[in-house]
């Protein structure tokens, strides 16, 4: 297992009509398999941010209180020594003998409607088990879906993308999830920084719960899940979301940048 290193810049450039409070999460997670070597934000003259730990207790928000303006950008390099391994062979564990964390991933949320989705899951996939079900499911999806740049909106659910069959990776997360979590295998949503991300952006990617632990795979097929810098994980993109304003704001630009060094 060779570690891979990343370059990660992210840029975030919004104009506030009034004061606002804003949760962030941008900053790369420190888990045993990615080891962030440096890490520096600019907050663009804002006091310093007031840390909390994200969904999960995996990564970290951040509270910020800007005025009228949010400027912030964000750099870190990463050590990825992630060790990965090829899911059809993996078995799913019992549902009685699941850790307590897992079982909130099998249920329905907000963007995963899985007792809607449950008896197309189940037709689809239901005949196959554990790694070789959820690899059925990504080879479905890179044949029926369309991966499209605004073909979807924040209030897009994985029912939707399911008969639109198009998105952006989003929406293939939120698909996936929802189509394993149908069959009984615990399924998040995970944001993500990855080079070869076309565009270059936050990614969202997906963790399974197999053979004891967690494996990510990406269901748009544009990253290599050994080279994937995990932000945090949750049942959705609710509980992911780079940024959330309680307030109104104008995007002025936002830049993503991850780079093999």
């Amino acid at each position: 297992m060779t570690p891979q290193v990343l370059k990660i810049v992210a840029a975030l450039d919004y104009s506030l009509p009034e004061p606002a409070s804003v949760l962030m999460q941008v900053a790369v997670a420190r888990l045993d398999d990615q080891r962030v070597m440096s890490e520096s934000y600019d907050l663009g003259g804002l006091p310093g941010a007031f840390h909390v730990a994200a969904h999960g207790n995996l990564g970290e928000r951040s509270w910020l209180t800007p005025k009228d303006a949010l400027v912030v950008r964000y750099e870190a390099q990463v050590e990825i020594t992630r060790r990965t391994v090829p899911l059809v062979n993996l078995f799913a564990d019992a549902l009685t003998v699941l850790p307590a964390d897992t079982i909130e991933y099998l249920l329905p949320s907000r963007y995963c409607p899985v007792d809607t989705l449950h008896a197309a899951s189940t037709e689809m996939f239901g005949n196959l088990a554990g790694g070789a079900a959820v690899e059925a499911a990504c080879r479905w999806m890179g044949s029926h879906l369309s991966y499209v740049p605004g073909a979807s909106h924040g209030g897009t659910t994985a029912i939707d993308t399911f008969h639109s069959r198009e998105g952006v990776c989003r929406d293939y997360a939120h698909l996936l999830v929802t189509l394993v979590r149908g069959i009984g295998i615990p399924a998040r949503v995970v944001s993500a920084y990855a080079p070869g991300v076309t565009p270059p952006d936050f990614h969202a990617v997906v963790q399974v719960w197999l053979q004891g632990g967690w494996h990510l795979v990406d269901p748009t097929g544009m990253a290599d899940p050994a080279q994937i810098a995990i932000i945090g994980v949750g049942r959705d993109a609710a509980d992911i979301s780079f940024l959330t304003i309680f307030g109104s704001a104008l995007l002025n630009s936002q830049s993503v940048s991850v780079e093999l060094v």
